[in-house]
């Protein structure tokens, strides 16, 4: 089993769930402080797989022999002592019968022995050495598939403990330090240090554990940005727990935690899992939101499998010939005649009245721009629906729109049928996108689908256009649509992003748009990269409206990365209306610098303000002075 776990390491672009707590989850379920936990390895079998099982069914890949404690010296020469062997075999044992026909990793797991090793405390290097080799033994022996050596603070003692291990097996390593929110551990071990004694002994992966929350663990993970040959694994605790009622409490939420899972990945993290605080209902959300960015999710138990795949090339499948691109749309066919494009992306309304965005749309419309972009529950919050805002705009002004439809709130059969009323309506531009977690959003109980990402989307799109269903079956007409997708140029995982952004064209993408481009160097070299691409792209651009709202997408939105020269001229900015005059010339930089590599901008109005927008585009783009044309019908 070890090196299937190697294999399934092997997979770069592949997101790791382990499980969270065990001590802390006890606790929770009422046993006392008091008892020994490793203990009830033999005293209570029961519990300990029953909270295996909650683990793996909240969606955990790799669950935790309860064995954090069980060494010679923590458990002494008493009679609890005497049942070290079997406390530790049957911590195995009962996790791996709480994976069996699940798939699901064991992890032997080992604690620091409990006193410093020498010359810092009374524990030679002799003695521990002993300790740590009893630990290894019985756990191999029993059949661990992979060793970590969690909450470690000096890095001696986990060097030392690595030793051990591969004198024995070579069954893989999870070697993790334990911080202070200083970002050292206690003794001032650095993540660096534990950088390079991951090289030096060649461990499968290096982590950080316990102590501290989400938010000082990122941290951690950010000073190792030069490490990419590492393998990284973060499971931080519910952060410092409180005292309510004599009981320590954690108050991390699952939302909160699932939250930071999210910028792990971004983050080049590949195994994610929890420590102190974090139950089965951290862990389950934590699994939405390793799908929602990774979709790389492929845990077999079908209490927890929810991606479907869609495998049939529908290029290639019978079917009717598509409506040739440029008869799709107006910007389908501005942009088969080579034109240079604009679109702007305005926000549904909270409300059911859509008067001020038709009142945006038809300034926008008689200046020249092409399409209206609209988002679909942006950030996961209430919204009117792209559709009918599509319809009201597409309808009362003739203006043409980019309706982005996620993946996040329906399953395939709601997709296709909004996807044939929408095309019945004369929707004809689209924008396939995967979608935010409602987990970061205002409705954080609310359920992800998540059936398909992007690139099933993008194929199921296709097959509408060839007057195919999702199974296969002919209709008797096809539906038009200028099929798009979304890329990022500035994506911290930039090799899974060419990867993806090459799937989704496979799969029949007509053209793209790119998240926010504040780096026209990166956009620059992204372009270089897609050399051989033939679709359209088309550059997202932000015209940054002041200096907190610069810092906000820059700390807060994980696709974005504003560079530090363009911070710093924001700052530099204190007048709210000169800020914006700021944010706009950046803009017009960015596209001056780009516009002879690409085939149009998508322009955000930030906060509504839909004339900033046009001090953008103004200039770069030759109107179709017959689509100007408004003769506006009340909805």
């Amino acid at each position: 089993m070890s090196n299937s776990f190697r294999e399934l390491l092997a997979q770069r672009d592949r997101i790791i769930i382990f499980d969270g707590a065990m001590g802390t989850y006890l606790y929770v379920k009422g046993v006392n402080i008091h008892v020994n936990y490793d203990q009830l390895n033999i005293t209570a079998p029961d519990l300990i797989k029953s909270i295996h099982e909650e683990y793996i069914k909240a969606g955990a890949e790799v669950i935790s022999t309860n064995t954090f404690g069980a060494n010679r010296f923590k458990l002494g020469n008493d009679s609890i002592g005497e049942q070290l062997e079997q406390i530790i075999r049957s911590g195995v044992r009962i996790a791996r019968a709480a994976a069996e026909k699940t798939g699901t990793f064991v992890e032997g797991e080992i604690g620091p022995i409990g006193k410093l090793i020498e010359p810092l405390g009374p524990i030679s290097r002799n003695e521990a050495r002993t300790i740590f080799t009893e630990q290894v033994k019985i756990l191999t022996d029993e059949g661990v598939d992979l060793i970590a050596l969690e909450t470690f603070s000096d890095l001696r003692e986990l060097e030392l403990a690595i030793e051990c291990i591969q004198s024995i097996c070579d069954v893989p390593i999870v070697a993790q330090l334990s911080l202070t929110e200083d970002c050292t551990t206690v003794l001032g071990v650095t993540p660096e240090q534990l950088a390079e004694l991951g090289r030096r002994k060649n461990i499968d992966v290096i982590g950080f554990n316990c102590s501290v929350g989400p938010h000082h663990l990122l941290a951690a993970v950010e000073r190792l940005k030069t490490y990419s040959d590492q393998i990284i694994a973060v499971q931080p605790n519910s952060g410092n727990p409180k005292i309510i009622e004599g009981r320590s409490m954690y108050l991390c939420t699952p939302e909160y935690f699932a939250s930071y899972a999210r910028r792990y990945m971004l983050n080049n993290v590949r195994i994610i899992g929890g420590c102190c605080g974090i139950h089965p209902e951290h862990i389950k959300l934590l699994r939405d939101a390793v799908k929602s960015v990774a979709l790389g999710f492929v845990h077999d138990d079908s209490s927890t499998k929810s991606t479907i795949e869609i495998v049939a090339d529908a290029k290639k499948a019978p079917g009717i010939e598509p409506v040739p691109i440029e008869k799709r749309s107006h910007l389908a066919k501005r942009l088969k005649e080579g034109a240079f494009v604009a679109s702007v992306e305005i926000t549904p309304p909270p409300g059911c009245d859509a008067t001020k965005v038709v009142d945006k749309a038809q300034f926008l419309k008689e200046h020249g721009v092409d399409a209206i972009n609209i988002p679909d529950g942006p950030r996961a919050s209430a919204r009117m629906c792209p559709q009918m805002l599509a319809v009201i705009l597409e309808t009362s002004i003739k203006m043409e729109t980019i309706i982005h439809y996620c993946c996040r709130d329906r399953n395939v059969i709601g997709m296709q049928a909004d996807l044939l009323g929408a095309s019945a309506a004369g929707i004809n531009n689209i924008l396939a996108i995967t979608g935010d977690p409602p987990k970061l959003g205002h409705y954080p109980y609310a359920t992800a689908v998540f059936d398909v990402d992007s690139i099933g989307l993008t194929d199921l799109i296709n097959r509408l256009n060839h007057g195919l269903d999702l199974a296969g079956n002919e209709m008797k007409n096809a539906t038009k649509y200028f099929a798009g997708v979304g890329v990022n140029p500035v994506a911290p995982n930039y090799d899974l992003e060419l990867k993806r952004f090459y799937k989704k064209i496979e799969a029949g993408a007509e053209f793209a748009i790119t998240q926010p481009v504040f780096d026209p160097e990166r956009m620059l070299k992204f372009l270089d990269d897609i050399k051989d691409v033939t679709i359209p792209i088309l550059a997202g651009i932000w015209p940054l409206a002041s200096y907190r709202n610069a810092d906000f997408l820059n700390s807060e939105i994980p696709e974005v990365s504003i560079p530090d020269y363009i911070m710093e001229r924001m700052k530099k900015v204190t007048d709210k209306d000169e800020a914006s005059l700021e944010g706009v010339a950046i803009a017009r930089e960015t596209i001056e610098m780009i516009k002879g590599r690409i085939r149009g901008i998508q322009v955000s109005a930030p906060f509504g303000r839909v004339d900033l927008a046009m001090k953008v585009i103004e200039g770069f783009i030759t109107p179709d002075p017959e689509y100007q044309k408004v003769n506006r019908i009340l909805y």
